[in-house]
Order: C-alpha cells, then structure tokens, then sequence
C-alpha cells in the first residue's frame, strides 16, 4: 500500500475505545498512517471528524492462520480459478471481516483430499507477491507455510518458498490418521470413505499409506522444515499437539507457538515449555470441534489461550473475540479478548507495530456495532487509509 494510497489525516470521534486495560469513550487522530493521539472522553484537536456514533472502535485482526485464499483458487474439486483473481477476491472477504493483518498459510505438500496442492503453492505465492506488489490488497498480506510432513516432496518445496519475501511464518503438520487432530482411525477412515466415495476397504487402504508415509519420511521432513525456518529467522508453529511428547519435540525445534492443540495436556504442556497456544476461532463459536477434540472454551476457562486464529472461517477471530468478552462462565474481559485476535497474534509475528490502540502505532481499526449478540464491522482503516 505504501507509494501506492496517500495517507491522510483522520479524526475520530464519539467511539468506545477498546484500549489495552479497559473500554472508554474517547476519540482518536490518524496522521500518516500511524496513531497520532488518543484521547479518552473529547476529540483530540480541532476540525472536522467523524462520528462513530458510540460504537466500538478495536485494533485490525491480526490473523497468523486462514486456509481460505485456497478455497477461492480452486472453489470446486477440478475446477482451478485464476491465481491474481482468487487473491483479490480472498482480500475483499479478509478485509470485510476487520482483517488488516492476515498470514495466507498456504499448503507445502499434498494431502489424500488435496493431491493438487503441490501445484498450488507457486502460482499463489506468484500471485500474493504481484497484488501486494502493484497496491491491488487492502488488507496486508504475508505467507504461513504449513508444511505436510507425510509428503516426500515437502522439503524442495520449502526450499523454493522459505525464503521469499512475503514469507514470514512456518507451521510443520502430520494429518496421518491415528494421531493428533485425527486419534480416532476408524473415524477417520469412515469419513473419508464417505467424503471421497470410497470403499471402506479403500479407505482403509489409504490410512495405512498415510500412516506408513509418515512414518517413513516424516521425521527427516520435519526435521529439514524446523532447520529452514531457523535459517531464516521465521517463527515455527506445531500444528495440533495431541501429547506431551508432541510438545516436547516442537520445543526441541525451536518451536515458539503450538497451533490447535487437540487436547488439554498438550495446551499445559505447551505453557509450560514457554510456547504461546493458538487457537481456533471457529471451535469456540461452534462450540467444539469439528474433529472431536478438545473444546476452546474449556481451554479458554484453563487459562489456556494466548492467541487465536480463523483457521477456516476469515470472520471468526472478530466474533470469537466478542463472544468470549460476553461469555459468563469465562470471565475475560473485552480488551483481554480482543487483544487474543489483535495484539497477541501481531506480537507472536514480531509485527510489534500493530494490534493496539496507542499513540505510535499502526493506524490499522475497526468500527463495530454490536446487534442481538452479532457484530456490524461499520469500517476498516488500514495504515490510515479507510478501505471498508
């Protein structure tokens, strides 16, 4: 955006702040891209300004996991849609639901339902890069990759995406059945029989591959992914610890989040060894998982969240945020909730810039009316500039 947008000098009046330690009515003045003043209870300076009408004024999600850039690339089994197009598209979705950070996590390695995403990841990478490039993206875009462990050829394409510029988070994941986000094998199997039109022998047949698969390669690869995210400085996430020993080994790697973890003991265990835990938004709104496993609430009420993350569903980290805030059982209050969606994530990313609502920071907010339980997001500014 910058050398692209002129920044320009806003002031807004009559919200309620969502500050760091508490919520007050106040206005805040937006100078060149960044937070100028805030003021708690009368407009800062003089001149014209807009009234937000009482409503909430919160930082811009920071999101360090969404799947769906992928869902609009290919958004029917065969039927691929041009890359440039399917990332303006996945923008205009991500910054109406108050993303302005948003880490792409794009699949380094092919999955038994996606055997295609080998040949996805150049063209997105292609594509993010150009739009970010030529000022076609309101909100800010930079790449998580998510690396399957199970696929041999994993490692050269992490050789081909480390370290390109937009690429600043890895995660390392084992979707073989029988583990982590999937301990249940014959659930596995009977879903994916069901999901691909498969016979349960053929299901079966291809757990056993997978789990082989994993078995065989999965060490080295892992092992080869940790190695290039330390070589280039990005942050390493493991993906759905399911025990103590999985903890264990991404700490051993350098690990700094463990994101979804599927149980209890895996999410104690993470802070325990100093990881931060991600977890799914789309869990808590649901109101479990839809594998199955441990429910965010329950590790909300434990004490056991730092961050939270869309995974699959771009709007979630907003609403969980205000959903967690009006949640009687849990009592977090709403900056501390809010902060799970913005500044923690941003900081998690080292994007120490962002995520708060202080004088110096990115001009990056959200206006938001709240209605029967559900959120309006009225506007979005993004490095000052208002895109929604």
């Amino acid at each position: 955006m910058d050398g692209v947008w002129t920044k320009v000098t806003t002031q807004l009046t009559g919200a309620r702040l969502v500050l760091s330690d508490c919520v007050a009515p106040g206005s805040v003045r937006l100078e060149g891209g960044a937070i100028a003043e805030v003021v708690e209870g009368a407009a800062p300076g003089s001149g014209a300004a807009e009234d937000l009408d009482g409503d909430y004024l919160i930082p811009g999600i920071v999101d360090i996991h969404t799947d769906h850039v992928e869902k609009h690339l290919v958004p029917r089994a065969h039927a691929p849609w041009d890359p440039l197009t399917a990332v303006m598209a996945h923008d205009a979705q991500i910054i109406a639901s108050g993303t302005t950070t948003v880490f792409d996590s794009l699949s380094v390695g092919a999955s038994l339902k996606n055997p295609e995403r080998r040949e996805m990841l150049g063209p997105l990478l292609d594509a993010l890069e150009r739009a970010s490039a030529e000022g076609l993206l309101r909100a800010e875009h930079r790449v998580h990759l998510r690396c399957e462990i199970s696929d041999p050829e994993t490692p050269d394409l992490v050789d081909a995406s480390v370290g390109r510029p937009l690429t600043r988070l890895m995660s390392v994941m084992d979707h073989a059945p029988g583990d982590r986000q999937s301990p249940d094998l014959q659930r596995w199997i009977s879903r994916s029989a069901a999901a691909l039109d498969l016979s349960v022998e053929e299901a079966t047949a291809r757990a056993d591959e997978l789990i082989a698969r994993a078995r065989e390669v999965g060490p080295a690869v892992r092992a080869h992914c940790a190695a290039a995210a330390a070589a280039h400085g990005l942050t390493l996430m493991s993906h759905d610890d399911a025990t103590t020993e999985h903890v264990a080994l991404a700490a051993a790697e350098g690990g700094g989040i463990s994101e979804f973890p599927t149980t209890c003991v895996a999410a104690r265990a993470a802070k325990a060894a100093g990881l931060l835990v991600a977890a799914g938004a789309p869990n808590y709104l649901r109101g479990g998982s839809q594998s199955g496993n441990v429910a965010v609430r329950e590790l909300l009420q434990k004490g056991l969240v730092d961050l939270l993350a869309s995974d699959y569903v771009p709007r979630s980290p907003l609403d969980a945020a205000f959903g967690i805030a009006e949640d009687d059982g849990l009592g977090i209050g709403l900056p501390e909730a809010v902060a799970m969606a913005t500044r923690a994530p941003a900081l998690a990313a080292g994007m120490a810039d962002r995520g708060v609502i202080e004088a110096g920071m990115r001009a990056d907010l959200v206006r938001v009316r709240r209605l029967d339980g559900r959120s309006w997001i009225r506007a979005v500014w993004r490095d000052g500039r208002r895109v929604v």
